[in-house]
């Protein structure tokens, strides 16, 4: 068995996802299997370079894993010519000066998303990455997913008939970190600094419904702060300039609607912290981060609306699970396998630089629509 080096330049790997999904779940965990078999006796061995702006961080983080190569130095990280691929996890308002110069130092580019601030600025960057004629990917983890997996199963299936609506619901209660630590970091709730749930969560949409259910045509948002005061990481207060609630109307390519509420101000009463409702002309189905439940035409009861007797059927109990029929793997994980085998052998791979804009797109629209109180238009992209 040969074995292939590709060594990996990881920026952002101190933070929550950074180091969880991508360094310890996907890349330390092809490590922990003895690399990622690329057929014909040959192995690829990802090497991390680790990245960031906190030494003692990185150092630990290093000492932790037996890692050896770490450095706070980015642009001596660029202009090491044996580093193949650079990853961004860092917080949104850092990536784009960052992305920029590894494109131009020839990297290949594996990052998180939002990829931009704005549009413009993400389509800069596909227009760049696609010049220098480097490959680059955008994280779109949903679409891997054990719960979509099955739904995508039953798309593919013809399940549904024709799709008449998708309803999503996703959040949870983010305490507001006086008398119990918030659980996501404070730059989240700060305009300024990249945060809002609008930012964060409608590239994850565009991309589900995009992949799923067709292209997103149209918009329709409202935004909220509804805890407009917050405490940050050393316990002190400071004010919410981000939106912290999303309410979205989605028109898709075909015709069906899709409506998703995003929220760190709720509380979960769902099987899952997302879930999605498909309605169709022969069936349904809800699906969630592992699990999916459908309930055929054939199968489907026919309730009476009486405000005046109890509820005496249990509705959750009159649908069916679907099997899983395959093993699934990390869903980031998944995603990077498939990025590596597109950098070392050039398979195909199309969550681009450009998929990623039309997320950020989105994400721009939907704050626009909530400013201006209207439905907007959402044209394809291009460079």
């Amino acid at each position: 068995m040969t074995r292939r080096t590709v060594r990996i330049a990881m920026n952002g790997v101190t933070g929550r996802m950074g180091y969880r999904q991508h360094l310890v779940r996907s890349i330390l965990a092809l490590r922990e299997q003895g690399g990622l078999d690329l057929g014909n006796g040959e192995t690829l061995w990802p090497e991390p370079v680790l990245v960031g702006r906190r030494e003692p961080a990185l150092r630990a983080l290093a000492e932790r894993h037996g890692l050896t190569e770490w450095s706070t130095d980015l642009d001596a990280v660029l202009a090491d010519d044996s580093i193949d691929i650079y990853f961004d996890a860092q917080v949104t308002s850092a990536r784009v000066d960052a992305l920029t110069k590894a494109i131009a130092a020839g990297k290949h580019i594996y990052t998180e998303k939002p990829t931009a601030a704005d549009l413009a600025g993400a389509l800069e960057l596909a227009r760049l990455a696609s010049e220098k004629g480097i490959k680059h990917g955008v994280v779109q983890d949903k679409l891997f997913l054990p719960g979509l997996l099955k739904l995508k199963r039953l798309i593919d299936g013809g399940f549904f008939g024709e799709i008449l609506s998708v309803r999503g619901e996703f959040g949870y209660w983010v305490f507001e970190g006086d008398w119990q630590d918030a659980q996501r970091p404070s730059w989240n709730y700060r305009a300024e600094d990249g945060g809002g749930i609008v930012v964060d969560m409608f590239p994850h949409w565009e991309y589900v419904l995009h992949e799923l259910f067709g292209r997103v045509t149209s918009v329709t948002a409202h935004v909220a702060t509804h805890v407009p005061r917050r405490w940050d990481e050393q316990g002190k207060p400071y004010e919410a300039t981000a939106d912290d609630a999303a309410y979205g109307i989605f028109r898709l390519e075909g015709g069906a609607i899709a409506q998703i509420n995003s929220s760190w101000t709720v509380r979960v009463n769902r099987d899952e912290l997302v879930e999605f409702q498909v309605d169709g002309t022969h069936g349904s189905a809800v699906a969630g981060l592992r699990g999916c439940r459908v309930q055929h035409r054939s199968a489907t009861p026919k309730p009476v609306w009486n405000p005046d007797i109890p509820v005496t059927e249990s509705f959750r109990d009159q649908w069916q699970e679907v099997p899983d029929n395959a093993e699934f793997n990390n869903g980031f994980k998944a995603q990077w396998e498939l990025f590596l085998r597109h950098v070392t052998l050039g398979e195909p791979y199309h969550w681009d630089l450009l998929a990623g804009a039309r997320g950020v797109q989105l994400a721009e629209l939907g704050l626009k629509s909530a400013a201006e109180g209207r439905r907007l238009d959402v044209p394809e992209v291009s460079l």
